[in-house]
């Protein structure tokens, strides 16, 4: 029986090790943002406003660089990565604004769609997500989503 602990002891610590290190991975030093790949086609076709609110363009810089590899160029979706905002779903009256800054802050459990858990995104302040949230509004309203 003690041989029995041991070895599972030794088992844990190790998978403990392996997930401590595949969390951490490299750190990259430089100053560079992140590239990501093309993932997958677009989910939904977007109509683009042709004049956005001054705080929608600077929500539309911020989405780009931090919300575009998921969730599509202007919100369509990306089918191999994240859903299209773009949708019915995503209207106010059942995302609210406080569900986008939350969802930012704490990350979100899949619920809707398939693509897995949405994990807290670091590195965006309040007044960042709040341009992203008009963003995203013009975006919808342009589209029919009231």
């Amino acid at each position: 029986m003690h041989r029995f602990i041991i070895i599972i002891g030794t088992l844990a610590a190790a998978l403990g090790g392996v997930v401590f290190l595949a969390q951490t991975g490299d750190e990259d030093a430089s100053s560079e943002p992140p590239t990501f790949p093309d993932q997958g086609a677009a989910m939904v076709e977007v109509a683009v406003p042709d004049e956005l609110s001054a705080r929608a363009q600077m929500g539309k810089t911020a989405f780009e660089a931090a919300c575009a590899a998921c969730h599509g160029r202007n919100a369509a979706g990306n089918a191999n990565a994240g859903p299209p905002l773009i949708h019915k779903v995503y209207e106010p009256s059942h995302h609210g604004d406080m569900s986008f800054q939350l969802a930012v802050q704490n990350g979100v459990r899949a619920h809707h769609w398939k693509f897995g858990n949405m994990p807290a995104q670091d590195g965006l302040t309040k007044a960042e997500v709040t341009a992203i949230i008009a963003y995203v509004r013009e975006l919808q309203r342009e589209n029919g989503i009231e």
